[in-house]
């Protein structure tokens, strides 16, 4: 699962940097959304793969 939210993050932050380029201005707000929302699945996801180490 770990690996699919890396993966997707860095889809994200791809299409961050297309949108926030001003390449195009109307997928800026939906790429910064995406690029926020898989940052947190990667943190929570890294949280809870932590936790199952201990």
């Amino acid at each position: 699962m770990l690996r699919i939210i890396i993966t997707l993050l860095i889809i994200a932050i791809v299409a961050g940097i297309f949108g926030f380029g001003g390449i195009s201005s109307a997928a800026t707000g939906i790429a910064q959304m995406v690029f926020y929302i898989f940052v947190v699945l990667f943190l929570i996801s890294l949280v809870f793969k932590l936790l199952r180490k201990v």
